[in-house]
């Protein structure tokens, strides 16, 4: 059962909440714990700001201005400011659920009592997600360093009766769309300003995303595998739980086994038990337990990496009510969530691209034992079957090894030098997402190519959990009696995999 609705209390928020938030509409509230949390921090802001005491955020400038001093009466107009100077980003909008989730994180963020804004600003961003005002951000300007300082105040203008948003499936100002929803923008207050800028919310928001479909994708990618296997006809042997036991790699231990799970009670497998003249497969099928598993076993110590991100206050300064001080440190520095994301794409490269070889194997027919048409095709040289779909594998890629280069290492230093090592892990989560679509369209190709070789092997029949994912595919994709566009069918497994 889905959550109806998603209570912030200052606690950290899960990946599968996130999503909720962002996918599927779930709605919002705010928690008394978190009321009270936000009330006591922006009290100890505004004796600050009372004070006179120089302090970053609140009446000083911001990056290399920081050291110009904020006259007292100018303390709310400063936080406006920041919001219409930063504004800067280029190129076309972000996907509503990528913003969604960039909404929930810095609601989530704001309420654990550390970034020292008023309740109402939370709230307002509550009313905004179960109301269904999305602002419009473009996806370019953040370095992942300072917060994700660009695409927040697009989101951040918004709040604040300024900006562009989605409303009612229109574009309109946000002035507007706060208005047709009977929302009242805020007036930012000292602090408020940079704390609606100041976190990486909008590469938590993509990381989380993500991993939601790297989840799907790699349970497919397993699938796809046994039925490359048998649709192959190779051999098994390399799936002998005393060799896995060997290597003692928790991830190639789990892919062997889910693997023989998958092939169990297979009838081609038995086929071909004797008499193959076969003493081992490619290192495509044979190493695919090895290379699966490393993929696998990376994406599950990055996907704590990114949960802990979840529950982060990532603004600066940093109010501690306890201690009645405010701290300026670095907490916006996206490095963890950079790193994590160029980790994430070299993982999919390999599940992408040791399916690509194993679709080229079969498709060629270059295994004499194996008795596949060339490329699938029903009358070899008259039709060119599936020929183009490996060609379309290897397009997707090429591109995902030219996407896997680190973001992370690429600094360029910003702020009259002052913020002078970024992340860029804005860029390193924009990557990520086209990777991530990239890989489901190379696992789909593989799941259908392995469908029409199930069929050429009829009536033998592979391993339960395998033929479960085949009678799924031919609910939407029919078996190809004849030459025809294979993109359709393609995209029909896609959404399988979504």
């Amino acid at each position: 059962m889905e959550q109806e609705v998603l209570v912030l209390d200052g606690g950290p928020l899960s990946g599968p909440q996130v999503v909720a938030v962002a996918r599927s509409k779930c709605s919002v509230d705010i928690g008394p714990v978190a009321i009270d949390l936000m009330q006591s921090a922006q009290d100890v802001v505004h004796a600050v700001a009372t004070s006179g005491k120089a302090t970053y955020g609140i009446n000083t400038g911001f990056g290399a201005l920081s050291t110009t001093r904020i006259d007292h009466d100018k303390l709310t107009e400063l936080q406006m400011n920041i919001l219409r100077s930063h504004a800067a980003g280029v190129g076309e909008p972000l996907d509503e659920e990528i913003v969604r989730g960039m909404m929930v994180l810095l609601a989530a963020s704001l309420c654990r009592g550390m970034s020292g804004s008023r309740p109402e600003v939370a709230q307002r961003l509550a009313e905004m997600l179960n109301k269904g005002v999305t602002p419009v951000v473009p996806s370019r300007g953040s370095v992942g360093a300072s917060g994700d300082l660009a695409p927040l105040a697009h989101l951040a203008l918004v709040l604040c009766g300024e900006g562009e948003a989605m409303y009612g499936e229109q574009t309109m100002a946000g002035k507007d769309a706060m208005g047709e929803a009977g929302i009242t923008p805020i007036s930012p207050i000292e602090k408020e300003g940079l704390a609606l800028i100041n976190g990486t919310h909008m590469m938590a928001s993509i990381a989380s995303l993500a991993l939601a479909d790297i989840a799907i994708l790699c349970e497919a990618a397993v699938t796809s595998t046994a039925m490359a296997i048998d649709a192959a006809k190779a051999t098994d042997t390399f799936l002998d739980q005393r060799l896995h036991l060997a290597r003692v790699q928790s991830g190639q231990q789990t892919v062997a086994s889910t693997l023989r799970a998958h092939l169990k009670g297979s009838t081609i497998m038995e086929s071909h038990k004797e008499g193959d003249h076969r003493v081992q497969d490619p290192y495509s099928f044979r190493c695919s337990p090895q290379v699966l598993g490393a993929s696998i076993e990376a994406i599950a110590r990055i996907t704590g990496v990114i949960a802990a991100e979840l529950g982060a206050v990532t603004d600066n300064p940093l109010v501690f009510i306890a201690d009645q001080e405010i701290v300026s440190g670095g907490n916006f520095h996206g490095m963890p969530l950079a790193i994590a994301m160029d980790e994430l794409r070299i993982a999919l490269c390999h599940i992408a691209g040791i399916a690509e070889r194993r679709m080229e194997w079969i498709l060629s027919a270059r295994c004499t034992y194996n008795d596949l048409p060339p490329f699938n095709s029903k009358e070899t040289g008259l039709e060119s079957g599936l020929m183009i779909t490996q060609y379309a594998a290897a397009a997707c890629c090429a591109e995902m090894r030219t996407l896997s280069m680190p973001a992370s290492v690429s600094n360029i230093s910003t702020s009259g030098g002052i913020e002078d090592y970024n992340s860029m892990g804005a860029t390193a989560g924009l990557m990520l997402r086209q990777s991530v679509n990239l890989c489901r369209s190379v696992i789909a190709i593989e799941l259908l190519i392995g469908c029409e070789a199930l069929d050429h092997h009829r009536p033998l029949h592979s391993g339960d959990n395998v033929e479960h994912m085949y009678k799924v595919i031919r609910k939407v994709v029919p078996v190809r009696d004849f030459d025809r566009s294979p993109s359709p069918d393609i995209a029909a497994i896609e959404a399988i995999l979504r």
